[in-house]
């Protein structure tokens, strides 16, 4: 059976862990956000920087940020799950692509893996969440996060009608000086 937000609800315990990787399945009351050509956007959940994650008809999922941006993030639920799993920090591996380079995104999640603080908290949850929805890992969670957002052609505006951007971001990893050696 494939991993729904439904199934992923009745998963209590995984629903938990995955609070500890920054995902929310609560959402907001109020729309602040629309998607071009989808009446009733399907919004799934949320992150702690106010963004919200849309189960598309297609059965991919958008981020849209509170800043501006989004850009569909997953072919499906399961790889969004493997996503968030595999990279926590995938919305700052989006910000240090240098505009959308594949090698800059690599460098940044490597860099970005080296600075956990909660190593160990990290590495507990995505075992738990993996083994509670048996997932396998992802074999290429950074490559299949470029697929995603360079093939985006979702448009979303802001209530006033105004398009978000791209979540590609102009900063590399060498723009951080707390990042640029961590994997050192």
């Amino acid at each position: 059976m494939p991993l729904t937000p439904e199934v992923l609800i009745a998963q209590g315990e995984s629903v938990a862990w995955l609070g500890s990787l920054d995902v929310s399945f609560t959402t907001d009351e109020e729309p602040w956000f629309t998607v071009d050509g989808i009446d009733s956007p399907r919004q799934i959940g949320s992150d702690g920087s106010g963004g919200a994650f849309v189960l598309l008809p297609s059965q991919n999922v958008l981020y849209v940020s509170s800043e501006g941006r989004a850009g569909i993030i997953a072919e499906s639920f399961e790889a969004f799950v493997q996503l968030v799993i595999a990279r926590p920090y995938w919305l700052d591996i989006l910000k240090f692509s240098a505009g959308g380079d594949l090698p800059e995104m690599r460098h940044a999640a490597d860099e970005l893996e080296a600075t956990l603080d909660d190593e160990d908290d990290v590495n507990e949850a995505r075992e738990e969440i993996r083994r509670g929805l048996d997932l396998p890992d992802s074999s290429d969670p950074v490559g299949a996060l470029y697929d995603a957002v360079a093939a985006s052609d979702a448009i979303v505006r802001a209530t006033d009608g105004s398009p978000f951007t791209t979540l590609f971001n102009r900063f590399s990893i060498d723009n951080s000086p707390m990042l640029r050696n961590a994997a050192a």
